[in-house]
């Protein structure tokens, strides 16, 4: 099944109101007439309202980087699935893994994440993937599987084809060092089919699973050539207009 690439760009805690707006015009301008890709920018929490503006009526979709459960109540620092709405943003990162190792969210928070921005129409990016020690203990596969089952527990048929999945090894995040094509395609061809036995092959085959690990203008190619690889979750080339122009129009091989 031909799946609709999808690049997002994750500026997490960079950029002030006025450089948001900038970046996100300079971004938008190259996504005019784009026909065949969804392009979504997560900026900060802070400056979603703005960057809503500034890509208003060209296609650019936004997404928060976080979101809690609750519509409101005493949730200091969290950011609600309405106010996410309110501020124009239509999907929500979940599970990043510098939330995973960073502040600590672990796989029981992170399906409260999950099944909240589902239930309030916001589409959940949820993030797994494995550090370095993983890795080389050869635990990537049981990793992977513990996150995705425990991530998506209640989630039903319905909303997983709404739900999109990214694989970001952890060892390959703002090192510079990228998984081979090789290797992010085996975990991605891993992640569909452990959907397709949880839930059914048509499912795994319409949901989108995007590639996150020191992406860049010159790996995106490759990376995008893969069965399995729908997409990219982009970091630090986000940031420039430039590189990130070169990733959303990554040359198809």
């Amino acid at each position: 099944m031909k799946r609709r690439p999808l690049l997002v760009g994750n500026w997490k805690m960079h950029t002030t109101v006025l450089d948001a707006c900038h970046l996100a015009a300079d971004i938008a301008k190259t996504c005019l007439g784009l026909e065949d890709r969804d392009v979504l920018l997560a900026p900060p929490f802070t400056v979603l309202s703005q960057v809503a503006h500034m890509v208003a009526e060209t296609g650019v979709l936004l997404a928060a980087q976080n979101v809690c459960w609750e519509a409101q109540g005493a949730f200091t620092g969290e950011i609600s699935p309405l106010m996410v709405l309110d501020a124009g943003g239509a999907a929500a990162i979940v599970g990043h893994s510098e939330r995973r190792q960073i502040f600590h969210e672990d796989n029981v928070l992170i399906n409260k994440r999950v099944r909240g921005a589902l239930a309030f129409g916001l589409v959940p990016i949820l993030c797994v993937g494995e550090t370095l020690d993983e890795r080389e203990g050869g635990q990537t596969f049981k990793i992977i599987e513990e996150q995705i089952r425990s991530g998506l527990a209640g989630v039903v048929a319905a909303d997983m084809v709404e739900t999109v999945l990214a694989y970001e090894p952890v060892w390959a995040i703002g090192t510079g060092k990228t998984a081979t094509k090789e290797q992010a395609q085996e975990v991605h061809a891993f992640i569909r089919n452990l959907v397709a036995g949880m839930y059914e092959k048509d499912v795994a085959d319409q949901i989108r699973i995007l590639y996150g690990g020191s992406v860049k203008p010159d790996n995106i190619d490759a990376l995008m050539a893969q069965d399995d690889i729908d997409g990219a979750l982009v970091g630090g080339a986000a940031l420039n207009a430039e590189s990130f122009e070169r990733i959303i129009h990554f040359h198809k091989i």
